[in-house]
């Protein structure tokens, strides 16, 4: 065993330090090299890099393309060390114009589709920078930028780009790092150069820009795919003001006449990032499930334009109304994130707001000028140098030619005979003899004439902090005219539309209204029949199994459901099995508990009210509008004490309560003594000595109760009447058997 006291080069350390300094150490470069872009030029390390080897391969936008196979062995080879496949991805991003609003690619052949079809391989297809990426890169010769060592230290490759174009917000960014993740939607360029110039301005005189001030002229993202923005203005506002936040997009669509009252919707323009093969998909599988009942069919109609035809289900549907139900159900609307995780100047990745972003960049722009005027300035000093040395030997050429004929060391001999640099006294000693005529000499006059200009407006511009912003004002104003809103790559896609609001649609909307009869058998099998059957002899269940509940509603209806557990159940009338079978078991539909029968089965009535009682005796009045379920699990009403099952539930209609044990004792009181609640055990209606309650009733006491073919007045029902909770008397002779008043 080695000895690890005296064994070079091996450290004890605690595992769990290695391990938090290694995770450390993989985050930080996930996060500054690979998944946030930088707020400058708006890229991420892997399209900069091959931004930059287009530019070494000459692939500007006026030259012949090149095969993609070549763009990216070009740039795995010399500054990016991963997969071929990882940067061919990003390369095709870059030229699709459905996910690039600005495209930074000109690709030639099969770059991929909005139906989320593949690009065809790397050695099918060409590429080469489009005049947005040339933007990018200008000035990036003129040392406008810092450089750092390739991967293998044999070549450099810039930290970031010129960008004398918006990219970051114009163009959009989306990544996730370790623990932290970006997403910025695209906008309009003009838009963005109107903000930057109103910047400019404020930093020339000193106003204050606000928030508000920049979302007038950046109103919200304009996504490549076109589509309506409807997010409401003070969302927009504070998602620009924080960085944070999510942006609400639909399709556009229209109404195409069919004639004779028929028509048809287009949809032309899909929200962003979503595919429309999977759209149309999610549709038609909505369709089979019957979740749709407004739209009758969905068709692809696509060529180079989207076109969607959604087919309703009948000419009195509301194409609004349809097209809402779509919004809420499907992709045709979605929201787009809002999270502007960028790396700052100082490659410090942090959350930025809209004015700190646009700030960010117009710093950038303003070092980029700086640099680029003192890198020209340092050559027109070196000409100009080497110009004056010229102009001294046009002066004094019989000199010079007798000093380089005969000297043994004739530039030093130049340069102390003139007072030359030894710049100069180089330069001369290059000239050639056909150089030496007259008109070559007044050309180098008017050169010098020329550059002594430029030196001294360079100089007054790196002077002048006034002039500068001057100069970039108008190059944001160069930019607005090649990419603005007067262009055809820079016109205005996404519509700026309205916030809806929250409209509750009834359901008669989506479902065509019609009769139906409802049918639950004893063992708990549901059907439904068209219309209302009043002769059900003819009706047929499984054997073994008879009519439980027959109930008349219409397709529009939702079916109440209460069971011996104490809880409601929902069900849509439509959704219910049709045929002529025995239908579907209702446990199918709903979580009833197998130890649970269904006392009753209602109608549902928005305004209406239930009298719901216990077999000890106790219950209370609920609002119907208080029992509807959202879910499969029902919901509890009725809270039943230790052996207790729910019994009765009945529909209050009238003032008086008749209460009636399976003793078969009958009593009568007023509804008034009974509270209403939403949920409860309720008070005693009527007390019991080894029996139980049997069944309830409400009615108006003017009219009377009636059960089989007999009607009791209230003179009939006097001596019935009591107060809640008393025992009652025997029921009159020819009471129903089944102890039930139906």
């Amino acid at each position: 065993m080695t000895n690890t006291s005296t064994a070079p080069n091996i450290q004890t350390i605690e595992l769990k330090d290695a391990l938090s300094e290694r995770y450390l150490s993989y985050a930080l470069s996930t996060i500054t090299s690979r998944s946030l872009p930088d707020v400058r030029d708006g890229l991420k390390p892997v399209h900069r890099r091959l931004l930059f080897a287009m530019r070494q391969l000459r692939l500007d936008p006026d030259t012949a393309p090149k095969k993609s196979a070549r763009v990216v062995g070009d740039v795995i080879g010399k500054f990016h060390p991963h997969g071929d496949q990882s940067v061919y991805d990003a390369l095709v991003r870059l030229a699709q114009d459905f996910a690039q609003r600005y495209p930074l690619v000109d690709g030639q052949g099969n770059f991929g589709n909005v139906d989320g079809d593949s690009a065809a391989a790397m050695r099918y297809t060409e590429a080469r920078l489009t005049e947005v990426a040339r933007a990018l890169l200008d000035g990036i010769d003129e040392d406008a930028v810092d450089f750092r060592k390739t991967y293998d230290e044999e070549g450099e490759e810039p930290v970031v780009l010129p960008a004398a174009f918006p990219n970051l917000l114009a163009n959009g960014s989306q990544g996730i790092a370790v623990g932290m993740a970006s997403s910025i939607p695209p906008h309009n360029a003009g838009e963005l150069c109107d903000a930057l110039s109103l910047l400019i301005e404020a930093r020339q005189t000193g106003q204050d820009v606000t928030v508000d001030d920049l979302v007038r002229l950046v109103p919200g993202p304009d996504f490549p795919t076109g589509g309506e923005l409807v997010e409401s203005a003070e969302a927009i506002r504070e998602a620009y003001a924080t960085g944070r936040g999510s942006f609400r997009v639909r399709a556009r669509w229209k109404k195409e006449d069919l004639g004779h009252g028929q028509y048809q919707i287009v949809v032309t323009e899909i929200p962003y990032q979503v595919q429309k093969s999977r759209l149309v998909e999610k549709i038609a599988d909505l369709l089979n499930a019957r979740k749709l009942p407004l739209l009758e069919d969905v068709r692809d109609e696509s060529a180079e334009d989207i076109r969607l035809v959604l087919v309703p289900k009948s000419r009195n549907v509301d194409p609004e109304i349809l097209m809402g139900h779509l919004f809420r159900q499907t992709d045709l609307e979605s929201r787009i994130g809002l999270n502007m995780n960028v790396l700052d100047g100082q490659g410090v990745p942090r959350v930025m707001t809209l004015r700190e972003t646009l700030d960010a960049f117009l710093d950038h722009r303003h070092k980029v000028l700086i640099r680029r005027s003192e890198f020209r300035l340092g050559k027109i000093r070196h000409r100009l140098e080497v110009l004056d040395g010229l102009l001294i030997a046009y002066l004094n050429l019989d000199e010079v030619i007798r000093i380089i004929r005969t000297a043994e060391e004739p530039k030093a001999e130049l340069m102390a005979r003139f007072s030359l640099t030894e710049v100069q006294a180089e330069a001369i000693l290059n000239m050639r003899l056909r150089a030496l005529h007259k008109l070559q000499e007044i050309e180098i006059r008017r050169e010098h004439d020329g550059l002594t200009a430029e030196r001294k407006d360079l100089e007054g511009l790196l002077a002048s902090e006034k002039r500068r912003w001057k100069a970039l004002s108008a190059e944001v104003a160069e930019t607005r005219r090649k990419f603005g809103q007067d262009t055809a790559l820079g016109r205005r896609r996404t519509v700026i539309g309205t916030a809806p609001t929250a409209v509750v649609v009834p359901i008669e909307s989506f479902i065509e209204r019609e009769p139906l009869t409802v049918f639950l058998s004893e063992k708990g099998w549901i059907r439904a029949v068209k219309g209302h059957v009043t002769d059900t002899s003819d009706v047929k269940y499984k054997e073994g199994d008879q009519e439980g509940f027959v109930l008349h509603a219409e397709t529009v209806d939702k079916i109440l459901l209460f069971a011996s557990n104490g809880r409601f159940y929902t069900l849509s009338a439509d959704k219910l099995p049709r045929g002529r079978g025995f239908g579907e078991p209702v446990r199918l539909m709903l979580d009833l508990a197998n130890d649970a029968s269904v006392v009753n089965l209602l109608r549902h009535r928005p305004d209406g009210r239930l009298l719901v009682a216990s077999s000890d005796g106790r219950g209370f009045v609920v609002k119907e509008a208080d029992i509807v379920a959202q879910t499969r699990a029902g919901k509890q009403v009725l809270n039943l004490a230790e052996g207790a099952t729910a019994t009765s539930c009945a529909v209050v209609n009238g003032d008086t309560v008749a209460a009636l044990g399976t003793n078969r004792r009958l009593l009568c009181f007023p509804l008034s003594e009974l509270p209403e609640m939403a949920r409860g055990r309720g008070v005693t209606l009527q007390k019991f000595h080894g029996a139980a309650l049997a069944d309830v009733a409400v009615f108006p006491l003017d009219e009377g109760l009636s059960w089989g073919h007999r009607t009791f007045t209230r003179d009939d029902l006097a001596h019935f009447s009591g107060k809640r909770a008393q025992t009652g008397r025997m029921v009159p002779k020819g009471f129903p058997r089944a102890n039930r008043f139906t």
